[in-house]
C-alpha cells in the first residue's frame, strides 16, 4: 500500500511521509487563509474601489515593517524555532481580529487594517512554508513532488470556503476567525512532523551538515543576497512583473464586480464561487498534471507557459471586453499560478544556499512582491485617470506586460537549468 501510494503522489517510499506532512501543513495552512479570503475581497470593495491603491501601499509598508523582523529570527535561532513562532503569532493576530471586531461597532478602519493584515498574513504564511520546503527537498524531488505538495494549498483552498459556507450562519461570520485559527494551529502541528522527517531522510544537505543550524547573518542580509546575486535579482524582477500582470487583472475585476453585483452580500456569495472553481482546476492540475509536464517538456517550458498564456488572455480581453472573459482570464491566471508559476517558482530556490532560501526568498516573495502590487496599483490608477483608458486600454497595457515577463521567465528558466544544485 505504501508503494502504490508513493508512486501515485510520484514519490519514492521513504519521501512518503516528508510528502504527505507537507501536504497537510499546506491545507491547514490555506484552509484557515481560505476562509478569511473571501472576507478580505468584500472589504476592500466595501471601503471603497478609490482606497484600494492606498491599501496596497499599507500593505507594502506592513511588509516593510516585518520583513526584518523576520530576518532577525532566522538569523538568531534555530529553524525548529523560528518556524513554530511566525505561524504562531499569526494565530495570535486572528485572535486579535476577533476581539476587535467584537468590542468595536464601526467597522470602518477595522475592515481596512483586515485587508492589509490578510494581504501580509498570507503572503508571509506561504513564503515560510515554501521556504522550508525548498530546503527540506532536492532540486531533483521539488520536480516530482511539488505539485503533489502544492495540491494541499488547493485541497485547502476548496475545503476553507466549503466550511465556512456551512458554517457562517450557525456560528456567525466572525466567529470564523476562531476556525480560522485553530486550523492553522494544525497546521503548525503538521510542520512539526516536516522537520522531523527531513532530520530523518532529508537529502538537501551535506554529510554532517546540522539540518537545523542557526543561519546567522544580519536582519537584513537579505537585501545584501537579492542585490549581489544575478540570480535572485532575475527572480526578483520574475515576481514583481507578476505582481504587474496580476493586480492589472485584479483591480478590473473589483471594478467590475462593483458594477455587477449591488450588495456587499452577492459579491461574497460570487467570491466564493470563483475561489471554488479556481481551487478546483488548481488541484486537478497539480495532482496530474504538473509532474508530467515537467518530464515531458522540462523546467523552462512550464515557467514560460502562465506569462505566454497571459498575454493571450489579455489579447482576448482587450478584443472582447466583457465581464464573462475578464474573469474567464482571471480563473486561468489564478489556475496557472497556483499550480505551474508558483511550484515553479519554488523549484528556483532548490539551487541557491540555506540562508538564501529562507531570508533573500521571504524578501522576494514578501516585498517584493507587495511592493509590486503597490506600485502597479497606482501605476493602473494613474494611466487611466491620465490616458482615460477602459478596459480595452488595460489589457492591451496588460498584453505588453505580460510579454516582458514571457522573456524574463524564459531567462530565469535558462539559467536555472544550466545551475547545479547545491546542497
Amino acid at each position: 500500500m505504501k508503494r502504490a501510494l508513493a508512486g501515485a503522489v510520484n514519490a519514492r517510499p521513504h519521501e512518503l511521509g516528508g510528502a504527505l506532512a507537507a501536504f497537510a501543513t499546506a491545507f491547514a495552512m490555506f484552509s484557515a487563509y481560505a476562509i478569511l479570503r473571501p472576507i478580505r475581497e468584500t472589504m476592500g470593495i466595501t471601503s471603497g474601489l478609490q482606497t484600494l491603491p492606498a491599501l496596497f501601499w499599507g500593505t507594502f509598508a506592513g511588509m516593510l515593517l516585518v520583513q526584518p523582523v523576520y530576518g532577525w529570527l532566522t538569523s538568531r535561532y534555530r529553524r525548529s524555532a523560528f518556524l513554530p513562532w511566525v505561524y504562531l503569532f499569526f494565530v495570535l493576530n486572528i485572535l486579535g481580529f476577533y476581539a476587535w471586531f467584537n468590542l468595536q461597532e464601526d467597522h470602518t478602519w477595522i475592515a481596512r487594517a483586515y485587508f492589509i493584515w490578510v494581504s501580509v498574513f498570507v503572503l508571509f504564511v506561504v513564503a515560510v512554508f515554501w521556504s522550508l520546503m525548498a530546503d527540506v527537498f532536492s532540486r531533483e524531488q521539488a520536480g516530482r513532488l511539488f505539485g503533489f505538495v502544492a495540491a494541499g494549498l488547493s485541497t485547502g483552498g476548496l475545503f476553507g470556503p466549503f466550511l465556512g459556507a456551512r458554517l457562517a450562519q450557525p456560528i456567525g461570520t466572525i466567529n470564523l476567525l476562531l476556525v480560522s485559527a485553530a486550523l492553522l494551529t494544525v497546521s503548525l502541528g503538521c510542520m512539526m512532523l516536516v522537520l522531523r522527517w527531513h532530520r530523518r531522510h532529508g537529502e538537501n544537505t551535506a554529510p554532517g551538515e546540522d539540518r537545523d543550524a542557526r543561519l546567522g547573518g544580519t536582519a537584513l542580509a537579505a537585501f545584501k543576497q537579492v542585490a549581489r546575486s544575478p540570480y535572485l535579482a532575475l527572480i526578483a524582477l520574475f515576481v514583481f512583473l507578476l505582481t504587474w500582470v496580476s493586480t492589472f487583472l485584479y483591480l478590473e475585476q473589483q471594478a467590475m464586480v462593483a458594477e455587477v453585483f449591488a450588495d456587499r452580500d452577492s459579491r461574497t456569495a460570487f467570491f466564493n464561487r470563483l475561489d471554488f472553481w479556481v481551487q478546483a482546476g488548481s488541484l486537478t492540475m497539480q495532482l496530474f498534471v504538473f509532474g508530467r509536464l515537467f518530464r515531458w517538456f522540462g523546467f523552462r517550458a512550464l515557467i514560460v507557459s502562465v506569462p505566454v498564456l497571459m498575454a493571450l488572455g489579455f489579447a482576448a480581453l482587450a478584443l472582447f471586453p466583457t465581464f464573462a472573459v475578464l474573469v474567464a482570464v482571471m480563473a486561468v491566471r489564478r489556475i496557472g499560478e497556483y499550480s505551474i508559476t508558483r511550484p515553479s517558482r519554488d523549484t528556483l530556490y532548490t539551487v541557491v544556499t540555506r540562508e538564501e532560501r529562507y531570508k533573500a526568498k521571504s524578501l522576494i516573495d514578501t516585498f517584493v512582491y507587495r511592493g509590486g502590487d503597490a506600485t502597479s496599483a497606482s501605476v493602473h490608477a494613474l494611466v487611466k485617470a491620465t490616458f482615460g483608458l477602459g478596459l480595452t486600454g488595460i489589457a492591451w497595457c496588460g498584453a505588453g506586460l505580460a510579454a516582458l515577463w514571457a522573456v524574463v521567465a524564459y531567462v530565469l528558466g535558462t539559467k536555472h537549468v544550466q545551475l547545479n544544485p547545491r546542497r
